[in-house]
């Protein structure tokens, strides 16, 4: 069975211990995008002057404007629970707003584009 496993990385200074867990792991790969959490993106748009958007803003002072989001397709359950297990001990410690969050989607067909 092949599952995703999606994790939205808000502290990104955890990201290479992430991507150095995954190769040691066995994980084939994951893509990694640039992202922004819905209610960071109404702070620091241009609703700010609306009362709740203050509250919100003073809530989530110190927190990343700023993640990543790291995509990757594991293959068997026993790597998938490993991989989580891994990503879980590397953010135990962490202090402050939430490091992020995962989660996992089954799937179905992979299908290779192109000539390759």
């Amino acid at each position: 069975m092949k599952n995703a496993l999606v994790i939205v990385l808000n502290d990104v200074k955890y990201l290479d211990d992430i991507l150095s867990s995954f190769i040691e792991l066995g994980v084939g790969g994951a893509t990694i995008i640039d992202s922004q959490g819905m209610a960071s993106a109404i702070v620091n748009g241009k609703a700010q002057n609306v009362p709740l958007f203050g509250s919100l803003k003073k809530l989530l002072e110190g927190s990343h404007p700023y993640n990543k989001t790291l995509f990757a397709v594991i293959e068997g359950t026993e790597l998938l629970e490993k991989t989580i297990k891994e990503i879980q001990e590397i953010l135990f410690d962490h202090k402050g707003p939430g490091a992020g969050f995962m989660f996992t989607i089954p799937v179905g067909n992979i299908m290779k584009l192109g000539n390759n």
